[in-house]
């Protein structure tokens, strides 16, 4: 047996945990990468730019294709000693994490830049890092070479006004291509423009020779026009609505109806592109849904025959916002979806006043807009009565058998069915009794399915369980996959509401999140939440999902009702059909949560750890949190 002690420990100091894991800290070391670097440099300036200290931002790719200098004409950073680490302020920036000046609340008022890691990754990255200040009159200068310094902090000579410069040659020992794509640069540094109008920001190509100067004193309104230019969507009105606030959060926002048939919205958060969306938009689209059918309401205009559904409201729309918040939580280093819960509300409520307002005051474009949405919700309905008789035909069509112990619905339209994976032969026949034959179907499953981490296609077809699923799903998996193929609206994994049920469900989810991850980012995939308690109390009958809840329950006020009697499933197949219908079936009274992936980095990592083969990584995953652990339901 091997010895391990603390030799086998290893500590990695300064910037060492970034060469080490890269992909931490900028996602991976790919294109997406390697431009990660310039965005964190240029979020810096842009940070100056959005604080009024400056109004001058250049960036040149020099002739090599392969090393950046970014400068602005803001402050400049800080040169004297740090009080703490008696270093120059400089110095510590560029070779320490979470270093900076964004922590406190008085030096910026917002920033894209929170975590304090951005410059520092960027010199960890690089061969070799440049940093050019201009502070007071001097010209100071300090080089790096892969996050060290290659000699103290000095004065090169005297300088006029403020700002600061920064070159970087990116690692190729990191990086398996450093290349940098011009057009991808370009695209960034006009968005910028857009969003922080009257800054002046040039990017020069010494690969190819040109220069290129953005400046937009119209902001999101000239940003607008040129998306739906690109798109070449036709505008369904020609007046734009335009939202500028300035108190905390300021919201920058405009929004124009189109001709297309889907739903086109860029988001950014303190600068910062947020490609996966997150609360500030979901804000967004809460208030525009609720402006919009006030009007209609106000205005007898809700059509006959139709029900509007969120989708129409939303089909055509092209916008862009853009919000400035004090503390952004982002997902990740990467920053590409924010996460701060307040601001949902908060763009809500001044997103639904401002937009019924200007609905109001603008007649003959809400009325345009209106029927353009009767339209949509009409072809929405229309296409999928005209489809509904084929889909299902066409799916189970041809060579495909549907495995036998499959209790499927009888409804031809896709969209309203359901397939319940249910663990276990005897829950299947209560979910079979009990649920709505006309839109859910059942798929039993025996015992536990395998965990398929790391194991090939053909491997994981071998088991029967996992190649029936496959089949009942009727989309194919790997290259075969087509999602308009999927038989169901919903993927919906019941299990009983124990550790046991939950070890199923998670063996379930790594199948498809490994072999079926469009099910899971199309938002098909969800989990049932069926009770684990019942609790009588008089007359009265309540639903606990698990202890917490059950707790939760018992702690309200009775009002002389009686005893509380309490009851545990064993499992979902001691459940009477009509209970099982009742909590966990119908789709009014029952909860489901559906299965999203907020970070891909972050899921696989843990999928890995939790499933893999590895038994160290599980082991000090376990460990790690321990302490979060509470009692066992063994």
């Amino acid at each position: 047996m091997s010895s391990y002690t603390a030799r086998d420990i290893t500590v990695l100091e300064g910037l060492e945990p970034v060469r080490k894991r890269p992909g931490m800290y900028i996602g991976g070391v790919g294109t997406a990468g390697l431009h990660h670097l310039v965005w964190e440099i240029l979020d810096n300036a842009v940070d100056e730019a959005m604080n009024g200290f400056a109004s001058n931002i250049n960036v040149t790719l020099h002739a090599d294709g392969s090393s950046i200098t970014i400068s602005d004409d803001g402050r400049g950073i800080p040169v004297d000693r740090h009080p703490t680490t008696k270093k120059s302020a400089l110095e510590v920036i560029f070779t320490m994490l979470h270093a900076g000046g964004k922590f406190g609340h008085g030096t910026y008022k917002t920033a894209g830049g929170l975590h304090g890691v951005g410059a520092s990754v960027v010199n960890a990255l690089s061969t070799e890092l440049r940093a050019s200040v201009r502070r007071d009159g001097v010209l100071w200068e300090m080089a790096f070479r892969r996050g060290r310094p290659t000699g103290a902090l000095k004065k090169a000579g005297s300088a006029r006004g403020t700002g600061t410069t920064v070159y970087f040659h990116p690692d190729p020992t990191i990086f398996p291509k450093v290349e940098f794509e011009a057009a991808t640069i370009r695209e960034r540094l006009e968005v910028v423009s857009y969003i922080h109008k009257g800054v002046r920001v040039s990017f020069e190509n010494e690969v190819e020779r040109t220069k290129d100067v953005f400046q937009h004193e119209q902001g999101l309104s000239d940003y607008l026009k040129r998306i739906v230019t690109e798109r070449g969507a036709r505008p369904a009105h020609e007046l734009v609505f335009t939202l500028e606030r300035e108190s905390d959060p300021r919201i920058d926002l405009v929004l124009q109806w189109t001709e297309a048939t889907d739903e086109h919205i860029r988001s950014y958060a303190n600068g910062i592109p947020t490609g996966s969306g997150g609360t500030h938009e979901n804000g967004l689209r809460s208030g525009l849904g609720k402006a919009i059918r006030n009007f209609i309401e106000t205005h007898n205009l809700s059509p006959k025959g139709v029900t509007i559904a969120a989708e129409d409201i939303r089909e055509g729309l092209t916008g862009v916002l853009s919000v400035f918040i004090q503390e952004p939580q982002f997902q990740g280093q990467t920053k590409d979806r924010l996460n701060n819960p307040e601001l949902t509300s908060a763009i809500d409520a001044a997103v639904r006043p401002a937009l019924e307002h200007w609905l109001n005051h603008n007649r003959s474009v809400a009325e345009a807009i209106v029927g353009r949405i009767i339209l949509a919700a009409r072809a929405r309905e229309a296409s999928r009565a005209a489809q509904a008789e084929v889909v299902r035909k066409t799916a189970t069509s041809g060579r495909l058998n549907l495995p036998g112990k499959l209790s499927d619905c009888t409804a031809a339209g896709r969209e309203d069915s359901e397939l319940f994976v249910v663990e276990g032969d005897s829950a299947g026949g209560s979910a079979k009794q009990g649920r709505d034959r006309v839109r859910q179907a059942i798929l039993p499953l025996r015992g536990k399915v395998m965990n398929t981490e790391g194991l090939t296609l053909a491997k994981v077809l071998e088991n029967k369980e996992l190649s029936d699923l496959v089949t009942a799903l009727g989309c194919g998996m790997g290259r075969t996959f087509e999602l308009s193929k999927l038989r169901y609206g919903k993927v919906v994994i019941l299990a009983d509401a124990d550790s046991d049920g939950h070890h199923i469900a998670t063996l379930l989810l790594t199948f498809l999140y490994r072999h079926l991850p469009q099910l899971i980012t199309s938002g098909k995939v969800f989990l049932a939440q069926p009770p684990l308690y019942r609790i009588d109390i008089g007359k009265e009958t309540f639903w606990a999902l698990d202890d917490a809840h059950r707790d939760t329950l018992l702690k309200q006020p009775r009002n002389g009702r009686g005893t509380p009697e309490i009851t545990r499933f064993k499992g979902l197949g001691e459940m009477m059909p009509k209970v099982l219908w009742e909590t966990t079936l119908n789709p009014r009274t029952r909860r489901l949560l559906r299965v999203e992936i907020a970070d891909r980095i972050v899921t696989d990592r843990v999928i890995n750890e939790l499933m893999g083969k590895d038994a160290s990584a599980r082991f000090r995953f376990i460990m790690e949190r321990a302490e979060e652990a509470q009692e066992l339901d063994v």
